[in-house]
């Protein structure tokens, strides 16, 4: 009886309420496939918040769904957006809604996968299961937890983040004080989300963590090691864990595919987290008086730094896909595709008179070719793959020099920067579009 009052005190003060689907089975004995209308919707449905909530386009989501549908002899329609859906399946002249929403979004590719794997093997599944026995099997997917600490979380940032730095063109005071900082800092974050905080406040406070961190890091060596002031120009590095890759590259892609409900709320959700964490990052520099200078040359050769890139590159992709909770082997496949496209982008804008912008979509291309031919293999996910390879192209050191700008009235500089960054995340995703566009027939058509 306890345990029953404090299950409801525990839902009546819960902003988004669990939903009961075990509520909605009628009978026990029938399998999925020959149950009522509102048991087969239930799924449809529950598969479909389930993949929203990995945090991947409508697209995919819609695409589960229908699949699932089909073999529960269901028509549906879904409407789909950044944490909540609207759907009707149909069924002998009748028909059946539900509207479901989420508490928040984030990133799993692991679930995500383990998701795909259950809805291509559903012709077995639905033939042979009840209805309550597939909700226990979604059941187990959804309470399935994240491989990962925070402490694994903050490692994984504090890699990428200073891979990140070294690419941008950042030594080795930048490097370790950015792994420092951002290692930290999106230690607090994954300590946070654990306690359901609310996403911008855990963006804030985390970036606001890992600056200081930086600056109090980078303060001891110039103290201790006289290191030049010129390397504080790194300190944009320990805030780079927060960049919004997967809602901006999955925004384009469903608005390429005319889900704008979906691509706009995606759109101003990763516009959002950019700009509290930018804001956030500058009042801490204007605290210390760091500016965002220019990087000192590394005093390498063309061959040594086209080198480096690769390994910089791959642990750059590792530590985001670790940050996404994919499984180590997705991780490191992803890895080896963002080190061959992204130092392949950087070379091109060295080496030719190719602008940073046409290189982002190249390198974009080059991913998303290889990450198509490698889910033939593996089964993977391709948005798994293809989003932590081209992440770490996302230019938010130009993001947060246009913040920077336009906060201390230098609005024409600013303007510049945010331009140059704007073009480079268009270019982006639709490199990816290619590519699918190239080797996916269904992705080729709207029906």
């Amino acid at each position: 009886m306890d345990k029953f009052i404090k299950q409801q005190t525990t839902l009546s003060q819960s902003h988004h309420m669990a939903i009961p689907w075990q509520s909605l089975i009628q009978n026990d004995s029938l399998a999925a496939k020959e149950a009522s209308l509102p048991e087969r919707a239930s799924i449809v449905g529950r598969i479909g918040i389930q993949m929203l909530s990995c945090g991947t386009g409508a697209w995919r989501v819609r695409d589960a769904m229908n699949k699932i549908a089909r073999k529960l002899d269901l028509s549906c329609s879904a409407d789909i957006g950044l944490i909540n859906l609207t759907y009707t399946c149909f069924s002998d002249g009748h028909s059946y809604t539900q509207q479901l929403s989420l508490p928040n979004t984030s990133v799993n590719t692991d679930k995500l996968n383990t998701l795909e794997n259950f809805v291509k093997h559903i012709d077995d599944t639905f033939s042979t299961l009840t209805v309550r026995q597939v909700h226990n099997k979604i059941n187990d997917i959804q309470n399935k937890p994240k491989q990962y600490s925070p402490i694994v979380a903050g490692l994984a940032a504090a890699l990428a983040c200073s891979a990140f730095i070294f690419l941008l063109g950042g030594g080795i005071p930048e490097m370790i004080c950015s792994f420092i900082g951002a290692g930290i800092g999106n230690f607090v974050r994954a300590t946070l989300g654990k306690h359901t905080i609310t996403t911008l406040v855990g963006v804030a406070i985390s970036v606001a963590i890992a600056c200081l961190v930086y600056m109090f890091a980078f303060k001891i060596f110039e103290t201790y090691l006289h290191v030049l002031v010129q390397h504080e120009a790194g300190y944009i590095g320990a805030m780079l864990f927060v960049v919004p890759g997967f809602p901006f590259i999955t925004s384009m892609l469903d608005m390429s595919k005319l889900d704008m409900r979906s691509g706009l709320e995606r759109l101003t959700y990763a516009i959002m987290i950019t700009l509290v964490a930018t804001l956030v990052g500058w009042l801490v520099a204007l605290f210390f008086d760091f500016r965002p200078e220019n990087f000192l040359p590394l005093g390498l050769s063309p061959i040594v730094i086209g080198l480096l890139r690769l390994p910089a590159s791959f642990c750059g992709v590792y530590g985001f896909s670790i940050m996404f909770n994919s499984s180590q082997k997705m991780a490191i496949v992803a890895g080896f595709i963002g080190a061959l496209a992204n130092t392949l982008r950087l070379e091109l804008v060295d080496l030719t008179t190719i602008p940073p912008a046409a290189a982002a979509f190249v390198g974009a291309l080059v991913a998303g070719l290889i990450a198509s031919i490698v889910t033939r293999y593996n089964g993977y996910p391709r948005i798994s793959l293809t989003v932590p390879a081209i992440v770490i192209m996302v230019p938010g050191l130009y993001i947060y020099r246009a913040i920077y700008n336009i906060g201390t009235n230098q609005i024409a500089v600013g303007a510049l920067w945010m331009t140059k960054a704007a073009l480079i995340m268009m270019f982006l995703p639709l490199g990816l579009f290619v590519a699918r566009t190239l080797l996916d027939k269904n992705w080729r058509h709207f029906d």
